[in-house]
Parts: structure tokens; sequence; C-alpha cells
């Protein structure tokens, strides 16, 4: 029996050894991992140079703390501001972490601005984390069943829906902020289009909110672009990050410039392990290769290719509702229920995710090449397809 405490549904395999976009189990069964640790295998399994940097970096120093300087942190602050545009970087070690300072920068800016209880709106069927703050501001009763009461001070409405934030623009004085993630990842990879984030950067300028962009699971090169607002040609005000930002090494960052910027001052936050040399040594590295190998354009090109060839070998099967994303972020929507596939693809050695019950869910690492998403198609499809023909899966969807 296990110490480990049940908060997870585990699959019955251990992976011990991984290589690239390959894993293997501990009985040496290889796999095709599609989903990089739920986007956090930037650079894939066992990256040469991240392994390299690593070791060196272990070897002198893991850990000193904020109460000195850290010259890799201030290294890895650098980086985030030149891809993101923006101009100064608080460190965490999560994507709750992140989404949790950029909560704190929001209620702050209010309240300099002398509103006594500042409101942020959030979208529906959004996530991010599972702190009490971020669950609060999270769109899913799932996540915050058991765990009342709630933070206040979120106001809801639906994603992709310009509208809606006008109409709160109008009748709520309390609103300094808008979180919402560019795509949505737990909640079925939702992709915002690029009208409504233009569109929200508009709203926010003209009501001096801030406009506050949760990349954790898209940003970091997963679309192709550093981050999905860079398609939109926008600047966020705040930038949670965490997932593909060390490769798999557990950072996160809130990265803040426009009205946010020197809005957190000293003593107003701060982490006992955010942003140690050994984390900052991962971002540095993992930034510098995905810019040196040219990741961002493979990121692009095998993701268009592993979402066409889904569509065209999907099209017209009965049961499955839509194939979208953007870059190496995919979701293949069905009209059923379809957590069992995870399991069935792990029989035939792919990984998967299954996210919001019917969608699955694609999150391969930037390094995946053209014919490894081949395969994902050439393994992926047949699967859909039995499992969609299952009597079982067909009663369920005649159900809903």
């Amino acid at each position: 029996m296990s110490h480990v405490m049940n908060t997870y549904a585990r699959q019955p395999v251990a992976f011990v050894r991984g290589q690239g976009v390959w894993l293997w189990d501990e009985s040496g069964r290889k796999y095709l991992d599609a989903l990089a640790g739920i986007a956090v295998n930037t650079l894939g399994h066992n990256h040469p140079r991240l392994v390299h940097a690593l070791a060196e970096q272990a070897a002198r120093v893991l850990h000193t703390s904020n109460l000195f300087r850290i010259p890799l942190q201030e290294e890895a602050a650098d980086r985030i501001a030149a891809i993101s545009g923006l101009d100064e970087v608080f460190f965490c070690n999560s994507g709750c972490e992140a989404n949790e300072a950029a909560i704190k920068i929001a209620r702050k800016y209010g309240h300099e601005r002398g509103v006594k209880e500042p409101a942020i709106v959030v979208m529906e069927k959004s996530f991010h984390g599972r702190t009490l703050a971020t669950l609060s501001a999270t769109g899913s009763r799932k996540v915050q069943a058991g765990f009342e009461p709630l933070v206040a001070g979120f106001v809801r409405v639906p994603h992709n829906d310009l509208d809606a934030v006008r109409q709160v623009a109008e009748r709520n004085r309390s609103v300094v902020a808008v979180l919402v993630e560019p795509i949505q990842g737990e909640g079925g990879i939702n992709v915002a289009s690029l009208d409504y984030l233009r569109g929200l950067r508009e709203l926010c300028d003209r009501n001096e909110w801030l406009l506050m962009l949760d990349e954790v699971q898209c940003g970091l090169g997963r679309t192709g672009k550093w981050f999905v607002y860079q398609h939109a040609g926008i600047l966020p005000d705040v930038l949670p990050l965490a997932k593909g930002l060390g490769s798999g090494v557990p950072v996160g960052a809130c990265a803040a410039g426009g009205r946010a910027r020197g809005v957190l001052k000293p003593g107003n936050h701060g982490s006992t392990f955010g942003g140690n040399p050994l984390a900052c040594c991962a971002v540095v590295t993992t930034i510098d290769t995905v810019r040196e190998e040219d990741l961002l354009a493979n990121a692009r090109s095998v993701g268009e290719a592993l979402r066409a060839g889904l569509a065209a070998a999907l099209a017209g099967v009965a049961g499955v509702r839509e194939v979208r994303g953007m870059g190496l972020m995919i979701g293949v929507e069905l009209d059923r229920p379809c957590g069992e596939l995870v399991a069935l693809a792990l029989e035939h050695e792919l990984v998967l995710n299954v996210t919001d019950e019917d969608v699955i869910r694609l999150l391969p690492a930037l390094v995946m090449s053209e014919a490894e998403g081949r395969q994902v198609v050439e393994t992926l499809v047949p699967l859909v397809r039995e499992f969609l023909a299952r009597p079982s899966a067909q009663a369920h969807a005649a159900g809903r």
C-alpha cells in the first residue's frame, strides 16, 4: 500500500526513461509521448543541453534564497522580458502561484486607485489553479466543489464573448482587471479569437483595467510564437507562466508591464523557492534552446500537419465534433465522454489526455518531428473510430 495521498486517478504505468518524444516503462515498453507532462517538457525528454546545464548547476549551487542576489534569476528575467515585451518578472514555482501573483497585482492596483473591493473579470470553463484564490477564479464547479466558501472578487462571463465583458464594464465600477486564457487548456482547448483578444486590450485600455493573460499552458512557443497574444499583435499588462518554462523543472513566473509595472514592491509578495539557481538555469536553457533550434517554426509546421492530418482522417466520422487548436496544442472534441481513450491509447503505446470529459488533448514537446506527428495520427485515428463504434459509447452519447 502506498502512503502517497490519494488525490490522482493514476494510470497503472510508470515511466522510467525518456528520449525526445519517447518514453519507456518499467518493463521496457516504448511509448510515443503526445502529452509532454501536460505541456511541461518543452524540449522533450533527456535533451542533452538541458541535462548538461542542470548537472553543472547542481554541482555549483541549488538554492540560496531570495535574501540575496541570484544572477541566474536576473538572466532568466532578462530572457522572459525579451521574448514577452514586458518589463519585470516575479518567480515562483507553479502556474497557480503565478496566477496568485497576478490576482494580488490586480487587487493592489485597484486599491491604489481607490477601489475598495477590486474585482476581476474571469471566464466560464477557465482553469487558473487549485489554491483557494485560483480555484475561485476557475470556471469549473468540479474544481470548486467541497472547498467553499470561495474567495470573493471575481465576475464570471462566457469565454470569447466581448459583449459580455462590455456589459460588465457598464455596470460594475469595482472591476480592475480581466484574467483570461488565450487558449483554455483544461476547459477543452477552446481558442480565443484574435479579434476577441484585441477587443479585450481595447476595453482594458478604455477602462484603465489590467489585461492579464494566463499563458501557463499555451505559452512558451507552443502555438508557434512565444505567446498567443503575439498572434494578435497586442501586449498584456500581466502574464502568468509556468509548465513549459523549465522543461520539467518546477518553475513559474509572473511578468508585468504597462499599468502593472511597479505595482508590487518590497514586502508585498515573496517565495522561498521561487527563482532559485537550479530553476532559473532551466529557464535560461529552455528559452535559449527553443530560439537556437528554431522550435517555434517546428511547433507551427508540425502542429499544422498534425491538426490537418487528424481533421482529414476524422472528417465525416459520426461522433467527432471538431478538431481545433493552435500549433502543438490540439483538441479533438467528441460527442460523448471519452476518458477511457487514455487507457486504450496506452495499450497502443500512445500517451495522451482527455479534458473536459469529451476532448482528446494533445500537447507534444516542441521537438516532435513531422514523422512522429504522422505516427500520432496513424495510432489515434483508429482508436477514436473503434471507441465511437462501441455500443456502450453510442448508448452513452444517445442518452446525453
